[in-house]
């Protein structure tokens, strides 16, 4: 599989809604960052599923390198 593009090496702090869901860019190649633009099609990414349970801040991963998809866990820190 290949690696996906590093759009930025920090999250991307989201106003959340609850109730709402959300689809975020695994691929790192959307200009919708960091929500899915279709940019994946073709690729063997696809779009990580995010529904809000309430409504406040989020930390969406920038790096795509989080082993907590598709939230930030600090992975960006790490190289």
């Amino acid at each position: 599989m290949s690696e996906p593009h590093v759009p930025q090496n920090a999250p991307y702090p989201v106003d959340v809604e609850s109730g709402k869901t959300y689809f975020w860019c695994s691929c790192g190649q959307s200009c919708n960052q960091p929500f899915c633009d279709g940019s994946h099609k073709g690729t063997a990414f696809s779009p990580v599923k995010y529904s809000a349970e309430v409504s406040k801040t989020v930390y969406f991963c920038g790096c795509k390198a989080s082993g907590n998809a598709p939230l930030c866990d600090g992975s960006h820190k790490a190289s």
